[in-house]
């Protein structure tokens, strides 16, 4: 079995996976399990004897070490299965345009769709590769089934090539990474890994030791229902009372309008009748301290709206939901300067960033697996403008290996 990154990557994205954070089980869907079950197949067929998927939808996996020295860490590698609930997933139809020769890329499903090389900068530095999209009407899914492909298609080249010494490595690909979830039942015993990367960034020759750190807000209203006609001085219109929350939030406190270390306050989503509502939120900052003043900032919020509504009362529920990684990375630089010296090696400028998001790095590194964020080359995440090119792909490939070669030459 030999594959080319692209080929596993086009095949793995025709493959619905979507996540949905309504459901209780885990995985949260059970089409996710198809590509588990696919992956699981395809590592065995190209060696791995103890591939398997577990019954929380996590796929494990060993490359077992090929060198005499007793000494080298045992290092993970992972990558997720789902895709974002943001956009459809079903029925991709991705393309392949070929030796790409500059310009703006019309979408053939939906030509109103049109990734521009002016909102898309990287494009300039893709001239002569193969770019992939979808056809416009859905998600590409190469976050994060490029990551997938680049794992694959890593592990594949070093158990045909045993002249390239390395130590144990671990497979982890996890289930509903988009909502949250994705490491949520991981068994980190049975891992048994030193450390980990996710494959589950964006441009090429990017490490990224930093991100978000996040926390949920649901805020559960109770009006007072009355019926329209005799409504004077006495209704509490449940909807209004959100609407008005929502409205207060700080305009220069948004995903749109914030950047680089900027925080935001986010509704997600909102629902509701006359008599109760929902809104739903997530809180962002790069520190915890900031986080925590966003959390109070929109308990002031509340309160003076609710004191309009004296009938009326709500609940304000705070769930953690990650942490920023370079808190725990901070106490293991080694992890990180590997990664940049094996990006180097494999023929690029390491660039060092941050995330404005998270990955399940982020959870994993705090659980006791320190474990950065690569490069896997796609962009536009989570949108039906999502692409990624062939070449960089490759270039995650190159990076995995000059990684697992680093860490046995280092021993």
């Amino acid at each position: 079995m030999t594959d080319t990154v692209t080929s596993r990557f086009l095949r793995y994205v025709v493959l619905d996976t979507q996540s949905d954070a309504s459901s209780p089980t885990q995985p949260s869907t059970a089409k996710q399990l198809d590509l588990g079950r696919l992956l699981v197949s395809e590592l065995q067929a190209i060696g791995v004897k103890d591939a398997e998927l577990d019954e929380h939808g996590y796929v494990y996996a060993t490359i077992p070490s090929n060198t005499g020295k007793n000494n080298v860490p045992v290092v993970c590698f992972c990558a997720h299965m789902d895709t974002a609930p943001d956009f459809s997933g079903t029925n991709v139809k991705p393309q392949v345009i070929r030796n790409y020769q500059g310009g703006d890329i019309t979408l053939p499903g939906d030509t109103s769709r049109i990734i521009k090389t002016a909102e898309h900068p990287e494009l300039k530095n893709q001239i002569g590769n193969d770019v992939i999209t979808s056809d416009g009407t859905t998600l590409l899914g190469a976050d994060d089934k490029a990551g997938l492909a680049e794992i694959m298609t890593a592990a594949e080249y070093l158990l045909a090539n045993p002249d390239i010494k390395h130590g144990t490595i671990r497979i982890l690909f996890t289930p509903d990474e988009e909502i949250a979830r994705g490491v949520a039942k991981v068994d980190l015993q049975k891992l048994g890994a030193d450390f980990g990367y996710t494959l589950d960034g964006e441009t090429a020759g990017t490490i990224e030791d930093e991100t978000f750190s996040a926390d949920s807000a649901d805020i559960l209203i109770k009006g007072v229902a009355i019926h329209p006609g005799f409504a004077y001085g006495k209704m509490e219109n449940a909807i209004r009372i959100a609407g008005n929350i929502i409205a207060k939030l700080p305009k220069d406190m948004t995903p749109e309008t914030t950047k680089g270390r900027d925080g935001f306050i986010h509704p997600t989503s909102v629902s509701g009748t006359m008599e109760s509502a929902k809104i739903s939120l997530i809180l962002r900052d790069f520190r915890t301290e900031g986080l925590k003043e966003k959390a109070k900032l929109l308990e002031t919020i509340i309160s003076e709206v609710m004191a309009d509504y004296p009938g009326s009362s709500h609940t304000l529920k705070i769930t953690e939901q990650y942490r920023n990684m370079k808190e725990v990375l901070d106490h293991h630089p080694e992890i990180v300067d590997n990664a940049i010296e094996a990006i180097r090696r494999a023929g690029m400028s390491p660039v060092r960033g941050s995330i404005r998001g998270g990955t399940d790095g982020a959870r994993l590194s705090f659980m006791g697996l320190p474990c950065p964020n690569i490069f896997a080359g796609g962009h536009a995440f989570h949108s039906p403008i999502e692409w990624v090119s062939s070449q960089d792909m490759e270039k995650a490939v190159k990076t995995i290996v000059e990684l697992a070669k680093l860490w046995e030459e280092r021993a």
